[in-house]
């Protein structure tokens, strides 16, 4: 046998071939490649961006890479001012935190009518669950799992982003999400991989949809490129350290995702990746993105991360920094000034190629040409635009409904919910009047003063609803005695009614972006006041709006009913009414696991078995003194008003093979008295493996409607791409024969399992019989019990 390796330039086209089989089949499961383009040039766009580039100075093809923030907004701290004159003197290619039509106008026109080549600029902004109509935060988008409704509300927030001026969205964040310590959990989509990439792609193709040079679409940006999800401690801007088989397998998934749904622009993260900060780092921006997996777009920093690689301690001062950037791959800096002050200093000196600050000025200016900018710079400047979309009423309707769709019921002892109209209901706690906590953080030109509370949505509904506001969360300052002004006249209103909605959470400051908590508990006086509140004897319904998973074991065991609001947008009383009243019957899942307390972060359901695994009676295995190893609220996990029974589940083979996809099925019914969405979800585990593997992983998941006392079937087709993992050299998908077990249920942790034989051959067939599963029908029991 020949010993004679292969060519660099033939392992590298086999490395590629391999990890393009890896990410369209094993790393994204089922979801099918798009054939998705980041952007559609005609042959003579193309050569009028060369020709442009051929007229421009290299000063001018660096201003191109630089984008400052107007003062318009401030999403982080202000370096520089003075970018009027930077636009005058045509040294800067974009504009972030600048819109309304008229003033993105003004600025258009200083840029393409006082400058020598006339270049449009792109004006970007924090678009994250809305415009000014806000959706439910983007953790709470994941929870409804439906892409349809989550590529709508970016389609929607792309409507009234654009007419607004605004041509650019950072926005959707695909960070893969495992700790609720970190304040942007709530910006993402949670834990799971599958999950996430759906997600990741439903929102590129809402904001971007067909055609980027409609003036109601606008460029995407997945963000943050990468790992920025897995930052130590769960503290922002926190280093990151992960292997490589983790980066690929948990973190890079998504980003894949939003790629081949042709997603226009990446954003570099705070962190760093294996020792190097992600705005330097080459493996990310060259090797992975545009090498492996062919990404035409452009890379933005996140704002000042060039900089920041100064503290980091990979390079010594600012211009090294913006060297070691642009030759990484970054094409455009975000308020920093590194390349706007170093790069033609950079070139000139011999330490930069000209080519390479050309290449990245052409990657931006074709993506003005794909916006159309260079045909009509002003087309996102319409006023007749802006007044017809901006909070159109039937974005508001569609906010709504997404709002009712994203709550999550996690317990309803006794049929506590729906409640009756008629119901005298006694409406307490900090949150229950308040407005501007409802649009939550990363809330772009959402106005508080628009959003609907919880007592305006609960007013108009219930007959009878007595509302008492309680001093603020205890915190910023506030003494413990004074967190409980307004206990008292609470209870008075409490023990009047016949039930009790409270209404209690985070302040909209306490998640999102340099928010992270070492304390994921209730905040302040708040589980104070629900112990008081329970010694009533009232049926205690706890509604609890927040940004992030929280730890609240005995905020269950003394509510009657638990409704998990997060932050629902600008329609949130209104959809809340619809929840509470049984106009909408909740169907949300929970896209990440709520732990019992944070001593267990983090815990995702996807872990790992150890070699010791939790034995109760035995000290040394895998388990706390102090707490249960399983979570308050498992991922998938979420109630509605009817009781759903899974029959049992059947397989199509005893053994499967490469040929012939392996059919699972389970039958449906709906025991209850109100239509129920289910959302079944299958569930593998590789029992051996050449590489250890999870001890669950979802792979597929259907939503189906059904009618009181209606039945169906759900049927889940399998591929062996579906189950394939990295194997041994981290980068090839790989699958052994062995034994696989599928699971089918409601969440996580309410499961039921058969166990089928894998024979990687060519002609295997399905068995005549179907296999009946090796456990008995699925528990109807609470999570943890």
């Amino acid at each position: 046998m020949s010993t004679k390796m292969p060519s660099s330039s033939t392992r590298l086209a086999l490395a590629f071939v391999a990890f393009k089989l890896l990410l369209l089949g094993a790393a994204l499961f089922f979801i099918s490649n798009l054939d998705a383009q980041t952007f559609r040039l005609s042959p003579k766009q193309e050569a009028d961006v060369e020709t442009l580039l051929d007229r421009m100075t290299l000063q001018e093809q660096v201003g191109q890479l630089s984008i400052f923030t107007s003062d318009w907004d401030v999403t982080g701290p202000t370096l520089r001012g003075g970018y009027r004159d930077d636009i005058k003197a045509g040294r800067v290619g974009a504009i972030f935190n600048a819109y309304t039509a008229d003033y993105n106008r003004e600025l258009q026109r200083i840029s393409v009518e006082e400058t020598r080549l006339k270049v449009p600029l792109i004006f970007g902004y924090d678009v994250i669950h809305g415009h000014r109509t806000i959706f439910p935060m983007p953790l709470a988008e994941a929870a409804t799992w439906d892409t349809a409704a989550v590529e709508r509300a970016a389609q929607i927030a792309a409507r009234e982003a654009s007419a607004d001026g605004l041509h650019w969205t950072f926005a959707p964040m695909v960070d893969i999400a495992r700790d609720p310590r970190w304040g942007r959990v709530m910006e993402g989509s949670g834990e799971d991989v599958l999950l996430g990439s759906m997600m990741a792609r439903a929102r590129v193709r809402g904001f971007q949809g067909t055609d980027l040079s409609a003036d109601s679409t606008i460029l995407a940006c997945a963000k943050h490129f990468a790992a920025y999800g897995a930052a130590q401690a769960g503290r922002d801007y926190n280093t990151v350290d992960i292997s490589d088989r983790v980066l690929r397998e948990t973190y890079l998934p998504p980003f894949k995702a939003a790629v081949d749904a042709g997603v226009a622009t990446f954003m570099t993260s705070f962190n760093e990746v294996d020792g190097v900060p992600a705005s330097g780092s080459r493996y990310l921006l060259t090797d992975i993105l545009r090498d492996e997996w062919g990404f035409g777009g452009f890379v933005v920093t996140d704002y000042t991360s060039i900089n920041e690689m100064v503290p980091h301690g990979v390079v010594a001062d600012i211009r090294g920094a913006a060297e070691l950037a642009i030759e990484a791959g970054v094409d455009m800096d975000m308020q920093g000034a590194t390349f706007h002050e170093n790069l033609v200093s950079l070139v000139e000196d011999g330490e930069v190629d000209k080519a390479t600050v050309r290449n990245a000025a052409k990657n931006i200016l074709r993506a003005k040409m794909a916006l159309g900018l260079f045909d009509d710079p002003y087309r996102y400047s319409d006023t007749a635009r802006q007044r017809r979309y901006v909070l159109a009423p039937e974005h508001r309707a569609e906010a709504r409904r997404t709002a009712a769709k994203s709550m999550v019921l996690l317990k309803n002892d006794n049929a506590t919910l729906p409640l009756a109209t008629s119901t005298r209901v006694a409406l307490i706690g900090p949150l229950v009047s308040s407005q501007h906590d409802m649009i939550g953080a990363w809330h772009a030109d959402g106005k508080g003063d628009e959003a609907i509370s919880p007592e305006m949505g609960l007013k108009p509904v219930f007959a009878n609803v007595s509302v008492r506001t309680v001093a603020d969360f205890g915190l910023d300052g506030v003494a413990k005695g004074e967190a409980r002004v307004g206990f008292a006249e609470a209870i008075a209103a409490a023990r009047a009614a016949d039930v009790i909605v409270a209404c209690v959470g985070e302040k909209a400051d306490m998640s999102g972006e340099a928010a992270s908590r070492t304390n994921i508990d209730l905040p302040g006086e708040q589980l104070a006041l629900l112990r008081e509140l329970k010694k009533l004897g009232k049926p205690l319904i706890t509604v609890v709006f927040a940004g992030r998973p929280l730890a609240m074991p005995e905020v269950d065991s003394i509510s009657d009913a638990v409704l998990m609001a997060w932050w629902p947008g600008t329609e949130a009383g209104n959809a809340l009414a619809d929840v509470l009243s049984g106009k909408v019957n909740p169907s949300a899942r929970l896209p990440m696991t709520f732990p019992r307390s944070v001593g267990q972060v983090p815990l995702h359901y996807d872990q790992k078995n150890t070699g010791r695994p939790m034995d109760a009676k035995n000290k040394y295995t895998s388990k706390y003194l102090d707490q249960l190893n399983t979570p308050m609220y498992a991922f998938g996990y979420g109630l509605g008003y009817s009781q759903v029974d899974y029959g049992q589940m059947t397989a199509s083979a005893k053994a499967f093979g490469d040929a012939t996809p392996l059919t699972v099925t389970v039958a449906l019914t709906n025991q209850g008295k109100y239509a129920q969405r289910e959302t079944v979800q299958l569930y593998v585990r590789d029992s051996v493996a050449l590489r250890t593997r999870p001890a669950l992983e979802l792979i597929d998941f259907q939503q189906i409607d059904l009618a009181p006392g209606q039945s169906k079937t759900v049927t889940f087709s399998v591929s062996a791409k579906q189950l394939t993992y990295l194997g041994p050299d981290g980068k090839t998908p790989t699958l052994e024969a062995g034994d696989m077990r599928f699971f089918v249920g409601p969440s996580s942790d309410e499961l039921q399992s058969t166990l089928v034989k894998y024979a990687p051959t060519k002609d295997t067939q399905p068995a005549a019989t179907p296999i009946l599963p090796t456990t008995t029908k699925t528990s109807t029991k609470r999570p943890n019990e």
